[in-house]
């Protein structure tokens, strides 16, 4: 017993001390080197995400080797995700480690969490002004954009608690991708501007079956005229549209209130006609839209070249697919003279270490992300635009827009309308408030459709009593009852996600010593005990 207890003892005063070593005491702020140090060599890491478009991956692949090329002491390790979630969690678990990567792409919701660390996340003033190594510093090797040549609006979702802590990577908003050719068969005409009232009209009119139980608007077994795919954003824009409350920038949370249960009493109406569903109840709005299954469906433009009869990128068979006009227009509005569409898309953020050189070359691959070479490269796999206006005007993004519907890859006409729209419509972008929290009240603003969603399909009562308790259920599910720091500093541990493996083995091991120390103690009063009786 005695020596079990030593050696759990011992094991858990060397997790103690690992930990500690790993990231209990945190890094020094980040401060810029006098020069970059070339005659060392640098291995940095780079965590990016990509689904099925190989293209992109290509493009990842080229950067870097151009990069290299330019310095050729820094050596750049790409690490694909398939989602920006695995790249979130992944950062939270290695934060405790110090073993974060050095250039990453995220979302500004995300680095809010990050910020929790200490001196975890860069913050990017300063390099950004730089003489010589920031934009457009004089000692960078490449054609780098000034701060300038970034454009504002897309700058500045990068600038929260006070600071620049990403620079925007791409850019894109979110479309309604509409099937003209069934709107019309149902006797409406597309508006210049899509209303609220105009998508549930022609949903509710999709629903109409033949006396066989098939659709009448395609003769199939199948029809759910409007689909949306991010609910997050669904019910962030309908609130902005609304002028009605979402949350503060400091993190109060506004977002359960009556304008919220008058959208939600609508989505349960439509639901109910069978007009409306999710992504999350009913899979990919794309593939209902391309098998003639769907009227309006809203995705990123960043999924264009899903989107369309002639989609490069079409996940379903072409015995399924059905020949339509596709038209790209802006998501539902309640107020087409003022429209409000979310911005969103990629940024990069770099992370702290402890040797000020290596993260200097990390910053010099990140800002290489913002050259007209990669810009370009990467708008032309998507529905995205390029965040600097040197790429935006460039001679050679120019052709590339004027050329839509050359082709059905690089010229897909639908991929380029995407992009037009975000272009023509930048000014009408909105973001939401950034802080530790927001990612979770991001996921919650979708949870309260998915569950009015899921409730009338499966038959239940959905009013006030219902939505009274939806908005508690969802409060403590996502913890938006916590109390949260004024300034938007971080208000805790609570968005870190689960504790590191090692922490969890460090906690299990010293429970186990302590309890085996009681039982060693208690076992020992016992002897003793028996040995005054004798």
């Amino acid at each position: 017993m005695k020596r079990l207890v030593s050696l759990l003892l011992l094991a858990a005063v060397s997790l103690t001390a690992l930990t500690g070593c790993h990231g209990a005491k945190g890094l020094e702020p980040f401060s810029i080197p006098e020069e970059f140090d070339t005659s060392r060599d640098y291995e940095i890491t780079f965590w990016a995400k990509n689904d099925t478009n190989k293209a992109q991956t290509d493009i990842y692949e080229k950067a870097i080797a151009d990069f290299e090329a330019l310095y050729p002491n820094i050596k750049v390790n790409l690490r694909l995700y398939t989602d920006y979630g695995r790249i979130y969690n992944d950062v939270i678990t290695n934060i405790a480690t110090q073993t974060t990567p050095n250039v990453c792409i995220t979302y500004p919701d995300h680095i809010a969490t990050y910020l929790t660390g200490t001196n975890i996340v860069v913050p990017l003033d300063e390099l950004f002004a730089d003489a010589e190594y920031g934009l457009g510093g004089s000692e960078v090797r490449f054609d780098s954009p000034t701060q300038d040549e970034i454009i504002p609006k897309f700058l500045e979702e990068c600038s929260f608690a006070g600071h620049y802590y990403a620079i925007p990577y791409m850019r894109s908003t979110e479309a309604c991708y509409v099937n003209k050719t069934y709107v019309e068969a149902l006797g409406y005409e597309l508006p210049e501007t899509l209303t609220w009232d105009f998508i549930w009209e022609v949903s509710d009119a999709a629903t109409a079956k033949n006396a066989d139980g098939t659709y009448k608007l395609n003769g199939q077994n199948v029809m759910i005229p409007f689909i949306y795919k991010s609910t997050d954003n669904m019910m962030i824009s309908m609130l902005k549209q609304k002028g009605a409350g979402y949350s503060t920038d400091e993190g109060e949370i506004l977002i359960f209130n009556d304008t919220t249960k008058e959208l939600l009493y609508t989505v349960a109406e439509h639901v109910e006609k069978g007009a409306f569903s999710t992504f999350k109840i009913s899979s990919y709005p794309a593939n209902f839209l391309n098998a003639g299954q769907c009227v309006f469906a809203i995705d990123s433009t960043a999924g264009a070249t899903w989107m369309g009869t002639y989609a490069p990128l079409s996940d379903i068979s072409e015995e399924a697919l059905v020949e339509f006009e596709t038209v790209v227009m802006e998501i539902p509005q309640f107020d087409p003279e003022n429209p409000q569409m979310i911005s969103q898309g990629p940024s990069v953020c770099v992370f702290n270490k402890s040797d000020p050189q290596e993260v200097l070359a990390s910053w010099l691959f990140a800002q290489y992300l913002l050259t007209n070479d990669v810009q370009i490269a990467y708008a032309g796999t998507e529905g995205y635009v390029p965040v600097t206006s040197k790429a935006q005007n460039s001679a050679e993004y120019r052709d590339y827009l004027s050329r839509s519907g050359e082709d059905n890859n690089t010229y897909y006409e639908v991929k380029i309308q995407a992009s037009q729209l975000l272009l023509e419509h930048t000014g009408d972008t909105f973001v939401t408030p950034v802080f530790n929290g927001s990612a979770s009240l991001r996921d919650a603003a979708g949870q309260l459709i998915e569950h009015v969603t899921k409730s009338v399909r499966r038959k239940e009562t959905v009013d006030d009593t219902y939505i009274e308790e939806l908005y508690s259920d969802i409060t403590s599910l996502y913890r938006l009852n916590q109390s949260r720091p004024q300034g938007g500093e971080s208000a805790g541990k609570a968005e870190l996600g689960p504790l590191p493996a090692t922490a969890v083995v460090l906690l299990a091991a010293l429970a186990g010593a302590w309890v085996l120390i009681g039982v060693y103690v208690f076992t020992e009063a016992l002897k003793k005990r028996k040995k005054i009786r004798r």
